[in-house]
């Protein structure tokens, strides 16, 4: 193959021809695409174009002369090693490399600041399970309006505001309205600004895309773009293609929070219960999050009581201790009282925090009982 390689004012032109490579053994083919990178690398040297245009042409040249085919992506990115590090492929992704240990300890990351004290970092990824009705919009919400106003919420303080955007999949235009304006005049903060967004379903003709789907998440590319903080509420609206219990289906929602990760964002997942009592579907949804909050009614619950919960941190990436210790949250109107957990133990208390999907061990933790004693008065295995 030979490149005809032009110079004008504004730099490289690649004329490119393949010509001359038809017959020849592979690895003389590989050694005339190795001499044209050779020659593209002096080029980039002198200035006379850019790396990128150099490689993107490269790559055209690679495909038209079957290169990509016959070797594949990871020898014609080995063979463009002479124009640097980390050459990316066709579809823009650049090669996976490694730095010596001294050279990763010697960057500077920026540290990872508190967005919501005690379980929210920024690029922090969380998850609110509950049964359906318990309350869990109502703490979203007010997990979101503390992050954009630099307000608290329950035992969970934001230092200043966040720029935030509520992403809801499932509820009627109005109610969310109702919902939210509840929040606001109940707080004496207001938002500025950009600081508190809203993107919902109901105000679409044809919903929201499906975030489940990779070729529809580009929709979501402007919105997302200025905000620190989203909530996504809830998974099963907002992900309707996803297969709930394959861990594969997950994967691509899984890559798009991640992605929202390194662009510096924190992510907080809305999500059902299962009729077990944990998180509905596959357990990969919490590989990647730092933190799962889990709601539970009480085992003395009633009806009478409306949003009554307990809220019990499952994971607690980062912090531990009295940070991290459960305890009992009620929404009395539009005001929200929080209090220790009651631990009571006779067999009806118990029977109740089975059925939640709580093991053996848990109960006896939560009461103070032995496992075995818990065994026998409920008359179960772990």
């Amino acid at each position: 193959m030979n490149v005809a390689v032009g110079l004008k004012d504004d730099g490289l032109q690649w004329l490119g021809q393949v010509i001359g490579t038809i017959g020849l053994a592979k690895e003389d083919r590989l050694t005339v695409f190795q001499n044209n990178v050779a020659e593209a690398a002096q080029i980039v040297r002198l200035g006379l174009v850019s790396k990128q245009d150099v490689v993107d042409r490269l790559w055209q040249i690679a495909g038209v002369a079957k290169y990509i085919d016959e070797f594949g992506e990871t020898v014609i990115q080995s063979a463009m090693s002479p124009l640097g590090d980390a050459i990316p492929s066709p579809s823009g992704r650049p090669a996976v490399t490694a730095l010596e240990l001294d050279d990763f300890l010697g960057r500077t990351y920026p540290p990872r600041e508190k967005m919501l004290a005690p379980w929210l970092p920024r690029q922090g990824l969380a998850m609110c399970h509950a049964f359906r009705g318990y309350g869990k919009t109502h703490i979203a919400h007010g997990v979101s309006y503390a992050i954009a106003t630099g307000g608290g919420f329950l035992r969970w303080k934001a230092d200043k505001p966040w720029k935030t955007l509520v992403i809801d999949g499932e509820m009627p235009a109005a109610d969310l309205q109702s919902r939210l304006r509840a929040v606001q005049e109940k707080s004496e903060l207001v938002p500025a600004r950009g600081y508190f967004r809203v993107t919902a379903a109901d105000t679409f003709r044809e919903g929201l895309p499906d975030l489940s789907d990779a070729s529809m998440q580009g929709f979501y590319a402007d919105v997302v773009g200025e905000s620190d903080f989203i909530l996504l509420d809830n998974i099963s609206t907002l992900c309707p293609g996803a297969q709930e219990n394959d861990a594969d289906s997950w994967a691509v929602m899984q890559a798009w929070i991640l992605q929202l990760r390194r662009q510096g964002k924190s992510v907080l997942l809305v999500h059902h219960d299962g009729k077990g009592g944990q998180q509905r579907g596959t357990s990969k949804k919490e590989d990647v999050l730092d933190t799962v909050i889990s709601l539970k009614r009480p085992p003395d619950y009633t009806a009478d009581q409306g949003c009554r919960l307990e809220v019990r941190f499952t994971k607690s990436r980062g912090f531990y201790g009295p940070d991290a210790e459960p305890f009992e949250a009620r929404l009395d109107g539009h005001t929200w009282a929080i209090s220790e957990i009651k631990a009571g133990d006779d067999d009806d208390t118990l029977k109740t925090l089975r059925e939640q999907g709580l093991t053996i061990r848990d109960i006896a933790d939560r009461t103070g009982l032995s496992k075995s004693t818990v065994q026998r008065r409920l008359g179960a295995d772990e």
